[in-house]
């Protein structure tokens, strides 16, 4: 392919609001053009790329037994309600009216869809194992799309479904996924790293997350030697394993604290650091609207340097929604005081107070006191609070050690691969049903499995460049060879060459883009750079005199020498592609 023949226009200067590194590069090679916010265009390169990589995945689902199938981007609503998603999606689904009146959405996701499918047909264990999958555009109607194809509304994903009749056989079909998508990442040739995670919206009682590393990642990672975590879930040693002693009940005091509204303040104020002071923080459970306050708030207290995590809060208290802070208001209502003077000890509103597992065994607590500008310090549990349950409530840290011991390494990462275990979460609520061996009704249980195709590109091209360019991987390049006719192809000796040179290519399948610009030298290197094809060959007549082509090898920086006559029918391949 020849530049002349496609619309690729490169460009000096950085986009205005793009602000990393895979971004830029992605706009500045022309490689994709927004169309409008979160939505763009991808350029003939970047298409190649994206056709490579969704025949590398199809190819390792096709050996896990996967087949390939394509439903409808418009989904209608009744199946949404049928799952109960239709509200719950609420922000993410753009819903549209038809002419008819039907009610109907672009798929940020198709389990509906897919359960709609095979419904007719799954009607007895015979007809599992399946796996079906497709690759297909999704649409996310996100209220701030950002960093290109990373938060995209409009975006290319590959999702599978697995169906099995009962949990050994769907975690088989979950393995078999995992692998798959093991042999994808490591064929990529990128530093990645598998972590549990959230279900989140999708559902599901066990999912892991394949990020790939990259400093400007959204996700932060905590790995250890016996565990890999989103930080939003990871777990930590309880505190009291790595405790020595016990401290003494101490009397309780109260002291002023004038002015003092946050955990900083008061560390400065007694001159200690935040770690070594206690927390409060009132939450409002939303599987409770109808309650009162009494019934539905409840406190965790924590150290004043830990961060609360929604999301553990909702697995520890099996909460159906992640809980919201209480407001002003509420905290009022509950302590008496606003935030900045709160404490467990004599609550206006009784609610049950969860202590967080760092805790345990701890003594002689700083609290506030209930009271404006107070606090109180040597605060015990029983004696001057009651504790409904202690649990693992807060983010761990670098500086935390792991469940089993092991110090936890912090990583930034970009989240390309999700894998749930959905089990009968969905068959139940929409009825997809099968007669096992006794001919009993039993309800199927899934899996499910996503992978941001787009996302993944742009992931790759984050932790794979210079500050020249993108530093493709050869396996999923728009092309492998960059060609630069350094004088233009109407000269004969430049022709011949050239033809020479696609004639040992095209032997070793090896496919190549030729910049026939009447450009000079150093703008199409640049050019060549930024696109950044694993190979670059010049073709220029000074060289030529000498019977030579330069090879430059865009990873290393390497440039080679090399006689016309030693190009064999292997040549590239064993001696700069292996």
């Amino acid at each position: 392919m020849k530049w002349s023949e496609i619309y690729l226009k490169t460009l000096k200067e950085v986009p205005s609001g793009a602000h990393i590194s895979s971004h830029i590069l992605l706009l500045r090679s022309g490689l994709i053009s927004m169309s409008s916010q979160g939505i763009y265009v991808y350029n003939t390169l970047f298409l190649r790329s994206l056709q490579k990589l969704s025949n590398l995945i199809k190819k390792e689902l096709e050996k896990n037994q996967a087949r390939e199938i394509l439903m409808p981007m418009v989904q209608s609503k009744e199946i949404w309600e049928e799952s109960g998603r239709w509200n719950k999606f609420e922000g993410l689904l753009l819903k549209m009216e038809s002419r008819t009146g039907a009610k109907l959405c672009l798929g940020p996701t198709h389990e509906e869809l897919i359960i709609n499918f095979v419904k007719p047909g799954l009607s007895s264990w015979r007809d599992m194992p399946l796996n079906l999958y497709q690759i297909q555009t999704k649409y996310r109607d996100e209220i701030r799309p950002r960093f290109g194809l990373m938060r995209a509304r409009e975006f290319l994903m590959k999702d599978a479904y697995s169906f099995d009749t009962c949990f050994e056989t769907a975690f088989q079909s979950y393995q078999k996924m995992f692998q798959a998508y093991q042999n994808i990442f490591n064929q990529l040739e990128v530093d990645y790293v598998v972590v549990k995670a959230d279900s989140g919206a999708i559902g599901g009682n066990h999912s892991e997350e394949f990020h790939i590393l990259a400093k400007a990642g959204e996700d932060e990672l905590l790995v250890s030697q016996d565990m890999s975590a989103n930080i939003e879930i990871c777990p930590r040693q309880d505190a009291k394993k790595t405790q020595s002693s016990t401290p003494e009940l101490k009397k309780m005091e109260k002291f002023a604290t004038p002015h003092i509204k946050t955990i900083d303040q008061l560390a400065h104020f007694l001159s200690i650091e935040s770690k070594e002071l206690i927390k409060i923080l009132f939450f409002i459970n939303q599987d409770q609207n109808q309650a009162s306050l009494k019934n539905k708030a409840f406190a965790v207290l924590c150290l004043g340097d830990d961060e609360v995590s929604l999301f553990k809060v909702k697995k520890e208290l099996c909460l159906k929604e992640q809980p919201i802070l209480a407001d002003k208001e509420a905290v009022y209502k509950i302590t008496g005081v606003e935030p900045g003077s709160c404490g467990p000890h004599k609550l206006k509103i009784e609610v049950p107070i969860y202590l967080d597992n760092y805790l345990k065994g701890k003594r002689n607590f700083i609290t506030g006191a209930n009271e404006e500008g107070f606090h109180f310090k040597n605060v015990n549990i029983d004696r001057d609070f009651k504790v409904k349950a202690f649990g693992d409530f807060c983010f761990a840290r670098e500086r935390d050690l792991s469940p089993q011991g092991f110090s936890f390494k912090k990583y930034r990462g970009i989240e390309v691969g999700h894998l749930f275990y959905l089990g009968d979460e969905y068959s139940k609520k929409m009825g997809l049903s099968y007669l096992d061996k006794k001919g009993k009704k039993q309800f199927v249980k899934m899996g499910c499995y996503g992978l941001g195709v787009t996302r993944t590109l742009q992931a790759i091209i984050e932790q794979k460049h210079d500050d020249k360019g993108i530093l493709w991987p050869f396996c999923i390049a728009p092309f492998a060879v960059h060609i630069c006719l350094i004088d233009g192809e109407e000269n004969s000796r430049i022709s011949k060459a050239q033809e020479k040179l696609i004639s040992i290519l095209d032997k070793q399948s090896l496919d190549y883009f030729i910049d026939n610009r009447k450009e000079r030298p150093g703008v199409k290197f640049k050019d060549a750079d930024l696109i950044g094809l694993p190979l670059r060959v010049n073709l220029g007549l000074r060289d030529l005199e000498n019977n030579q082509i330069e090879i430059f090898v865009r990873k290393t920086g390497e440039k080679h020498k090399v006689n016309l006559s030693d190009l064999e029918s292997n040549f590239f391949l064993t001696k700069f592609l292996n």
